[in-house]
Parts: C-alpha cells; sequence; structure tokens
C-alpha cells in the first residue's frame, strides 16, 4: 500500500500520483487538509475528496490530517494500516507554502512551514522506519521539493531540511532495504501560477511547456516499482530542463 501525503486537489500533484499508482495497482491511502486551501488564492475545492477518491482504481483511504501537529503522522499511519494494511511506499507532497522574504516572513510562517514541511516529514519517515516489515529491497520513501527561495523564504529553507531528511533514510534505513529519493518536479502549474508568472516559466523551459502532475505521477511510478529499486538517496531534477 501506498501512503501519499497532501492530496488535497484534484488538479494538484498529490492526485497525479495518487491515481498513477492506483493505475498500476497500488491500494492507496491518501491525506489531505482542506484549512490550508481555504487560507490560499485558489480556495477549497468542493468534494475533492470525493472525486479523487472516485478516482482510485483499488481500494482506497481518505484521511484528514493537519501536519503542523506533531501528533498527527504517527494517527495518519494508523488510520492508513486500519484500513489498508501496511504502508510499503511514502510519498510525501504535502507542504505549507506562502510568498514572503527575508524582511517580511513572519516568525509564526516560518514555525508554520518547518512543523509542516520539515518536522511532519521527518516524524513521518521515522513512523515509517518504526512500522516497515515489508521484504527486504521493497520500501519507498519519495519527497517532492523545490529550489525556490528567493521570495519565498520559509518554504525553500524549509525544503531544504527536508531534502536532507529524506536523503539521510537511504542510508539510516539501509537495514530495512527502503530507498528514499527526492524529487524538484519544476514548474507545474496547479492553479498557483499568474500569468506572468507562467510567462516566465515558459520561457525559462526549453520544451516550451510548464510541467503536469502526470509526468511527476510517472516518476513517481518508476522509482516505487521494482524498476526503480537501484536509484537510491538522490535529489532527482525532473523539470523539463528549466534554468
Amino acid at each position: 500500500m501506498a501512503l501519499v501525503t497532501g492530496v488535497g486537489r484534484t488538479i494538484g500533484i498529490g492526485a497525479g500520483i495518487a491515481r498513477r499508482l492506483a493505475a498500476a495497482g497500488w491500494d492507496i491511502a491518501f491525506s489531505y487538509w482542506h484549512p490550508y486551501d481555504e487560507r490560499m488564492s485558489w480556495g477549497p475545492e468542493a468534494g475533492a475528496t470525493e472525486a479523487i477518491s472516485a478516482t482510485l482504481d483499488g481500494r482506497s483511504a481518505a484521511i484528514e490530517a493537519d501536519l503542523a501537529d506533531a501528533a498527527t503522522p504517527a494517527a495518519v499511519f494508523d488510520a492508513a494500516e486500519d484500513r489498508l494494511g501496511p504502508v510499503t511506499a511514502l510519498v510525501m507532497c504535502h507542504a505549507e507554502s506562502v510568498d514572503s522574504g527575508l524582511l517580511d516572513t513572519t516568525v509564526e510562517s516560518f514555525d508554520r512551514h518547518f512543523a509542516v514541511n520539515a518536522r511532519a516529514s521527518w516524524l513521518l519517515i521515522r513512523e515509517y522506519g518504526r512500522r516497515f516489515q515489508g521484504p527486504h529491497g521493497t520500501g519507498r520513501i519519495i519527497a517532492l521539493t523545490s529550489d525556490h527561495t528567493v521570495g519565498n523564504l520559509p518554504y525553500g529553507a524549509s525544503k531544504g531540511a527536508l531534502d536532507r531528511i529524506t536523503l539521510a533514510a537511504a542510508h539510516e534505513l539501509a537495514h530495512l532495504g527502503v530507498t528514499a529519493n527526492v524529487i524538484n518536479p519544476g514548474p507545474i502549474d496547479t492553479g498557483w501560477m499568474t500569468d506572468e508568472v507562467r510567462a516566465a516559466c515558459l520561457r525559462q523551459t526549453p520544451l516550451g511547456r510548464l510541467g503536469t502532475p502526470q509526468d511527476t505521477a510517472d516518476l513517481v511510478e518508476f522509482l516505487c516499482s521494482p524498476r526503480g529499486q537501484w536509484i537510491n538517496g538522490q535529489l532527482l531534477m525532473s523539470n523539463g530542463g528549466s534554468a
């Protein structure tokens, strides 16, 4: 079973990954937290959880999860295991992301970014490492990251911490035969881009298009399959050559 976090909207990367893994035969537990969407410019998507569940082949379980709460990661694993069984693949797509720079970031926002993007990711990985009992070589941990820091300080800084935490798991969980990788998906428009941002991203991408959730989902599915076992401890740039 695969546990995918941050699956809040039907057009999001998390939802695309959940659908791709389900199509490949995985049972899917996914977490969401609609109060985050309510704070964002795009707003909540009515019926998103039900719509996502309906598109997943096989068994699925939707879990509401406030990952800013340190007790939540263990509770998410409990709920996923109770409904679908042991977690083999952990795919972390959740994020706190509010634009602000060095001079205007508040302490509250900085702490929330690190609580969600770094601390929760560590706790999810720790919970995974404590519970994993699958055959050696079958375990997978994948995290989504970003290299955007200028004007987005707390997001970029906390994602940098996420990178190091995830890559450490490739070595510290070696005795379990678990691989751990980080993916930078590049510019993917899931409703957050303005026309100006979209045009700038297009100019920076050699293929002349933006990334799609399917682009990231295809790589995640490969890494989770037996074919992806030899890729481990890597920060993979899956961004179309964006510069």
